[in-house]
């Protein structure tokens, strides 16, 4: 089926959210789809510069996942107390993102446009360097596509720039019979190289179980932090735990631990009371590894690098295996 083509802080603000509450907001009027299998449903919303559910600039518009059903498991939800579509954080499910300012931002001045990749071309402004915070103005959303079967979604954005950025990227969501794969394809098209970071902030939310002492995060290596836990989690060899539930208060940390192998960067969240879980790899390497949570979601990120010269096109995907009893 084809679709109609489409022309188109960070943890102190997340400090000041509470669990939210469903019933506050109507999100069946933000444009999504429903894609399923035998086993396995999911709603994805769509990129829609009008109406969308998130219209912000930090991160990708596409493969936006308000919802996995599995077993009779829900693995995702919606985590705020309200929902603002122009929120840098108003977003739901695995969202890519790139830390990395955008291409052309070092080259242009304020006033200027810079690319966002899964955004378009946004505007820079008068600031001492790229804070993933704001929310740039939008100068060119670029053209989105979609194509649609019964398990599978495919968006393809399109943008170029006068600084000699530009891009096809793709971004596939396809189910499988135990969960879901997110293959990403990003063609150069400009005449300067693409560099630049990217990972996926996740933002799982198992049955709506707050954290505690029956989730676990764990890795298929030791891991160790230098931050501080706040005697809300601690680490044992390969696994991050709860110490009790987290009501209103978050835990960040950086990791190490980590090879240069492409079978470091796999991560495996599981409820240990019910049996549930997904564990997560990705086909490239590490480059940073991090954990993030606020009580409700828990957001491992594995960071991977990008770079793709003119004409080249760099592929690579994220398995996302559930698991239920």
């Amino acid at each position: 089926m084809k679709m109609t083509t489409l022309s188109v802080v960070m943890i102190g603000v997340f400090q000041s959210l509470l669990a939210p509450s469903l019933e506050a907001v109507d999100f069946e009027k933000y444009p999504n789809v429903v894609i399923s299998n035998d086993t396995v449903k999911m709603k994805v919303y769509l990129p829609d510069p009008e109406n969308g559910l998130y219209r912000a600039t930090r991160f990708d518009w596409s493969g936006v996942i308000g919802s996995v059903q599995y077993k009779g498991h829900e693995y995702f939800g919606y985590w705020r107390d309200e929902h603002d579509p122009m929120s840098p954080v108003g977003i739901v499910g695995p969202a890519d993102t790139y830390k990395t300012a955008g291409l052309g931002y070092d080259e242009a001045k304020p006033g200027d446009g810079f690319i966002r990749i899964g955004v378009g071309l946004v505007e820079k402004v008068d600031e001492p360097q790229y804070d993933y915070h704001n929310d740039y103005k939008i100068l060119n959303h670029g053209k989105w596509s979609i194509d649609k079967g019964d398990d599978w979604i495919t968006f393809t954005h399109t943008i170029n720039n006068d600084l000699g950025y530009g891009y096809i990227y793709k971004k596939t969501l396809k189910l499988k019979a135990d969960g879901f794969l997110i293959v990403h394809k990003l063609r150069n098209t400009g005449i300067n190289k693409i560099e630049t970071d990217q990972y996926n902030h996740n933002f799982f939310m198992i049955d709506r179980e707050r954290c505690g002492p029956s989730l676990q995060v764990s890795y298929p290596y030791p891991v160790t932090t230098k931050d501080d836990l706040k005697g809300l989690m601690k680490i044992e060899n390969d696994t991050l735990h709860f110490t009790r539930e987290i009501e209103k208060n978050t835990v960040f940390m950086s990791l190490k631990g980590y090879g240069d192998g492409v079978m470091d960067n796999r991560f495996t969240i599981e409820n240990t009371k019910s049996h549930t879980g997904v564990t997560v790899s990705v086909d490239k390497p590490l480059i940073k590894l991090e954990f993030w949570t606020n009580g409700l979601i828990l957001c491992p990120e594995n960071t991977i690098q990008i770079l793709a010269k003119p004409g080249e096109e760099v592929v690579w995907t994220s398995d996302y295996t559930l698991f239920a009893k």
